[in-house]
């Protein structure tokens, strides 16, 4: 069993910044990527960012030069620094890992619960 919490969410005004954190707990043996996605009501699941296990990472278009991902290995964990929101920036964000039980396991995607952003004056 695999589980992700995630914190950080809240209310932020346009402009401001909010720092999310999920970290991975329970039965895993070994991550792989970590990213954040966010679903926007009515829309669909999109991701935002996303970092690998040696470090690089990829962007939405929407969110480059105002969002930075990161992880530490050895806390089983990965950031989102949201700087320069945005009120488009609001939706439920949700912390992906893909990772393995065991080394005879292949990868599975595990998700968080999602922490709700909301960027409004």
């Amino acid at each position: 069993q695999v589980q992700l919490v995630e914190s950080g969410g809240g209310l932020a005004e346009p402009g401001g910044s909010l720092r999310l954190s999920c970290v991975a707990s329970g039965n895993i043996f070994r991550i792989n990527d970590m990213g954040w996605y966010r679903q926007a009501p009515g829309k669909q699941r999109e991701l935002v960012a996303a970092i690998t296990s040696g470090g690089s990472t990829n962007y939405a278009d929407s969110v480059k030069g105002r969002f930075t991902i990161s992880r530490d290995n050895a806390k089983n964990a990965v950031y989102l620094q949201m700087n320069s929101l945005k009120p488009e920036d609001t939706a439920v964000y949700y912390c992906n890992v893909v990772g393995r039980v065991d080394d005879t396991s292949p990868p599975d995607d595990y998700w968080g619960q999602g922490t709700q952003v909301t960027v409004s004056s």
